[in-house]
């Protein structure tokens, strides 16, 4: 049903915490599933120093999750604002239909954050 690279991420998740300040932190989540998805980065010369995130969902948020944060460390501001949900999609081999939300959960968060800052 899950691609291996969706599996790996969720039995093996990377960067799973929170940060504390100076990092901003935010917190998104999407009514229909319940999925909670708080994203933490520290930023250093408006390049992500350090990135963690925490997930109260399904296998496909946290794997997503996971990707997102490999995806997002030692990029720029400008770069993270060219976010689109389908670079989660593609990082975890690809979502089943029914969870795409989890790709979009990750959008809603980096799209938080940069606001955040």
């Amino acid at each position: 049903m899950y691609p291996a690279r969706l599996l790996e991420h969720f039995q093996n998740p990377r960067n799973v915490g929170d940060l504390p300040a100076p990092a901003v932190t935010v917190e998104v989540s999407n009514p229909a599933c319940g999925d909670i998805l708080r994203l933490s980065a520290r930023f250093e010369n408006d390049i992500v120093a350090e990135v963690r995130y925490k997930v109260r969902g399904c296998t496909a948020s946290i794997a997503a999750g996971s990707a997102l944060t490999e995806w997002m460390q030692g990029k720029s501001r400008a770069e993270i604002a060219g976010f689109q949900a389908a670079l989660v999609d593609e990082a975890v081999g690809g979502l089943p239909a029914a969870s795409k939300h989890a790709a979009v959960l990750c959008a809603d968060g980096v799209q938080r954050l940069l606001k955040a800052r």
